[in-house]
């Protein structure tokens, strides 16, 4: 009983010293699977040591700690390259100069002359089919070489400067006859600008195509308020304000000639009208009827109200030359008629002479910019040199007129 007892303890504890070595066994193998991954796998605290390379004989390198690669003796696998900033450019190089010598650049200008030129006949009609070579510019006496040459059929851009003041009835009769005869005459395309003048200029309507609004300006021309004509001192204004449009423009001036308060004097004007570029004047005389009857009756003294009580023959007389000399300086005409019916007749060769003339340019050989006026003649010849002769219907010579300005200012230095 004890045997079996012995060989069942016996048998038991073989298996149990199996499965602890089965255990044992389990354990060891464990064991050394976790050892290795254990020993490459560096802790926190441990900092793995650099390969070592093979000894080539090569003499090492020492890199630079800026270079930003290893900074052991074991030479540079890789540096990279720094950042280079843009340089900045250098300074612009100082020239030297004395200091007598100015600051300022050189500038040429050519001087150019543009000249409008009207040719009729004696009775006024244009004279058409004339050429470049027809055409003979003198300045100062000195002959100019004509570079361009155009016939202008351009539409009118001009002002009406009226004459509206507390003088006499048929003066200001015929100041609205003139207006509205001359507002008949335009176009579609005209621009016109419509101002009168008492003891200073007044502006009914600006530049404008729409012929209503010319007579709606001629509308408000009923009852006139001072009786002073300051001739000199709106014709003045009416130019300045010309000088801020471009192009070619006109000046219908409807007036009797008569200053009678203004500031400025007639050396003034005149200068001012030599020096205004682009603006031909046409003036239109008024009130002719009322000047003789009463120079027969002996009543001038009253023609022109009460401004001017005393007014005489003369004054009228230098009132035309004044006029006939605004026309000749900007190359336009002078008209007088005597009767209210010779408006519209006048009015429409105004503007047959506005449309139909020659537009010629030059150089002129005198290039000095030293603000001097220098006069000019135009001459029409014939193609062999000769003077230009026109024959009529019949067969006869007609006579013709060539009409152009006076001069020109040429421009200063410092202009």
């Amino acid at each position: 009983m004890l045997n079996g007892w012995k060989c069942k303890n016996l048998q038991g504890n073989r298996a149990t010293i199996a499965g602890f070595f089965s255990l044992a066994t389990l354990c060891i193998t464990l064991v050394c699977m976790v050892a290795p991954v254990r020993a490459q796998t560096p802790t926190q605290d441990q900092t793995p040591a650099p390969a070592q390379a093979p000894d080539s004989g090569k003499p090492k390198q020492d890199v630079p700690p800026e270079a930003g690669g290893p900074t052991d003796n074991v030479g540079p696998y890789a540096i990279p390259k720094k950042k280079t900033e843009d340089a900045p450019p250098p300074p612009p190089p100082v020239v030297k100069r004395s200091e007598d010598t100015p600051d300022y650049s050189l500038k040429v200008n050519v001087p150019l002359v543009n000249v409008d030129v009207l040719v009729t006949t004696k009775d006024g009609q244009f004279v058409p089919g004339l050429q470049q070579a027809n055409f003979r510019v003198v300045e100062d006496g000195v002959p100019q070489q004509v570079t361009n040459f155009a016939v202008s059929k351009a539409p009118i851009t001009a002002v009406m400067l009226v004459e509206f003041a507390s003088t006499t009835y048929p003066i200001l009769v015929d100041t609205l006859n003139a207006s509205y005869a001359f507002a008949s005459t335009l176009r579609k395309d005209d621009w016109i600008a419509v101002s009168y003048y008492d003891m200073q200029p007044h502006i009914l309507v600006d530049f404008t195509q729409d012929k209503r609004a010319v007579y709606g300006a001629l509308n408000q021309m009923r009852i006139p308020g001072f009786a002073e004509t300051n001739e000199f001192d709106a014709l003045y204004d009416t130019l300045d304000r010309l000088d801020r449009v471009e192009g070619k423009k006109y000046i219908i001036l409807i007036t009797t000639g008569v200053d009678t308060f203004s500031k400025l004097t007639l050396d003034k004007i005149t200068k001012k009208i030599k020096d205004t570029k682009d603006v031909t004047i046409f003036p239109v005389s008024i009130g002719w009827y009322w000047r003789e009857y009463c120079e027969v009756h002996h009543c001038t003294g009253i023609t022109h109200g009460i401004a001017s009580p005393h007014i005489a023959t003369i004054d009228y007389l230098q009132a035309d030359n004044e006029l006939r000399n605004f026309a000749a300086i900007t190359g336009g005409r002078a008209y007088f008629p005597r009767f209210e019916a010779e408006f519209r007749e006048i009015f429409q060769a105004v503007g047959d002479d506005i449309r139909n003339q020659y537009s010629l340019s030059y150089h002129p050989t005198n290039t000095k910019l030293d603000g001097t006026y220098r006069k000019l003649k135009v001459q029409v010849l014939a193609p062999d040199g000769g003077p230009l002769k026109v024959k009529d219907q019949k067969g006869k010579d007609v006579k013709i007129e060539v009409v152009a300005r006076d001069g020109y200012t040429a421009k200063h230095t410092v202009d």
